[in-house]
């Protein structure tokens, strides 16, 4: 018997990203239930928010501030529903010549 496919968040929402901000400068890595949403700046990856799996297909969002700390984000819903969101709001760190 074969396991069943599991989906690969992290790929699809970097798709959804890349969709929404209109290039593929963001970059998304799995970190156990969270998908860390980072961008890619020159030689390194800053992390810019997170979202966090609470459901079979939810997910809540969280920024992260200059200091380091999570805030959430107003923001919650399917994967695609989230990442909308996040990119509306937080559409200055989307930003690649920033």
């Amino acid at each position: 018997m074969t396991a069943p496919l599991i989906p690969d968040r992290a790929s699809e929402l970097q798709g959804l990203l890349a969709k929404l901000t209109g290039h593929a400068a963001a970059r998304v890595r799995r970190y156990g239930k969270h998908l860390l949403i980072q961008m890619q700046r020159d030689e390194s990856l800053d992390t810019v928010a997170r979202l966090t799996q609470t459901g079979t297909n939810h997910y809540v969002a969280a920024f992260r501030t200059h200091s380091g700390r999570w805030e959430p984000l107003p923001a919650s819903g399917n994967l695609r529903q989230t990442a909308e969101i996040v990119v509306a709001m937080l559409a200055s760190y989307f930003d690649p010549d920033v």
